[in-house]
């Protein structure tokens, strides 16, 4: 199979099931010398995890991760980095019905179509479960990025209902299981995905993730661009069906001189009055916040009957039994945080194998959007 790495310079390779015995990455391009350890790692995967409240999926996954090559006396060597992730808790006998029965919403259908072969067993290589070596190899981005490269992740929005910008607290994202920075959205967040789960439904999400201390420099035109391997990079996760950066597509609604990010001289270099760009030009980033937001549909597995067929053509009901998240949007947001991580770090080596650095970023009196 095709399409299990990514990245250039900076580059890993997930393998594993849903429910195989283990998940894993391969992450190559890692300088020397990085102090690494599995606590690094764990730190993140453990915002990741599952079962960790009541709107994520109950499956009890510990995640421990395994450092098996690349480092040596707790730096990394410059080889390839591998790392194990044991599958502990899966119950693949809530999937035996499915085995002859396409999911809607799932990519049971065309898994088969392509490969004549799929494993039902949560999706076996299409479930969200490998998103977890995502975020391993994006904790190791992170050490590459360095403290002054800040990456934020939330989400502004569930189903219709957005955050009040005016009420966005940087401090209440790690308060509430939804990563949400406005409490009073949180709150009625929190009433309507009890009702939505109680009903055997789902809801989808809009995730907003942000990166500050971003060099100015990194990006290369014209098919390498930086904010289209973001968009990559964000469209490759599990169940995401958009993604816009700055502006995104509330820039269409607005005229060339509101859209258009004004530049005057600060006491640091050249000072952005706006961010509509969301800190990318020309594929290049200009060194204000980088701003990427995704959209993550509805998780398909619910049991609300839904019409579908058989492998053999049989028209049929599907109920999805078992355990999920009834809004994968919340377990999405550390996802888009180490794929953002991912994104730049390639860029930043990339920028010095050729460049040899970056010059120095400048400030935006109003980092928003």
């Amino acid at each position: 199979m095709a399409g299990s790495s990514f990245g250039t310079l900076f580059r890993f390779t997930t393998w594993g099931e849903s429910h195989g015995p283990a998940i894993g990455v391969v992450v190559d391009g890692v300088p020397s010398r990085l102090p690494l350890a599995e606590a690094d790692i764990q730190y993140w995967l453990d915002r990741r995890r599952p079962g960790q409240s009541k709107f994520t999926t109950q499956r009890q996954e510990p995640d421990r991760v395994e450092i098996l090559s690349g480092v040596f006396e707790g730096r990394t060597t410059g080889t390839p980095v591998s790392l194990l992730i044991r599958n502990v808790d899966q119950r693949s006998k809530d999937y035996a019905e499915l085995a002859e029965t396409y999911r809607p919403g799932h990519a049971d259908f065309t898994y088969d179509v392509k490969y004549g072969i799929r494993d039902p067993r949560g999706g076996g290589r299409a479930s969200a479960r490998e998103t977890a070596c995502r975020v391993a190899a994006g904790a190791i981005a992170r050490k590459i990025l360095g403290p002054e490269v800040e990456i934020k992740g939330y989400m502004v929005q569930m189903g219709a209902d957005r955050i009040d910008p005016a009420r966005f607290d940087p401090e209440e994202i790690d308060r509430n299981p939804f990563w949400c920075p406005d409490a009073e959205a949180a709150a009625r967040w929190e009433k309507q995905l009890l009702e939505i789960r109680k009903a055997g439904s789902s809801i989808g999400a809009v995730i907003e993730v942000v990166a500050k201390g971003v060099p100015a420099g990194l990006g290369e035109p014209v098919y390498d661009k930086l904010d289209a391997d973001l968009a990559k990079a964000m469209m490759s996760i599990n169940a995401v069906k958009g993604v816009e950066i700055g502006a995104g597509f509330a820039a269409a609604a607005l005229r060339g001189e509101e859209n258009a990010d004004e530049i005057r001289m600060g006491n640091d270099g050249p000072r952005f009055l706006s961010n509509h760009a969301g800190g990318i030009l020309g594929g290049i980033s200009t060194g204000q916040d980088i701003v990427v937001r995704f959209a993550v549909k509805p998780t398909s597995s619910i049991l609300i009957p839904r019409r579908t067929i058989t492998r053999d053509g049989r028209e049929t009901e599907i109920v999805t039994k078992g355990r999920h998240d009834p809004c994968v949007g919340i377990r999405a947001v550390p996802v888009g945080e180490a794929m953002m991580a991912c994104v730049l770090a390639d860029h930043l080596l990339r920028h010095r194998g050729v460049y040899g650095g970056c010059r120095a970023a400048p400030t935006a009196t109003d980092p928003t959007v």
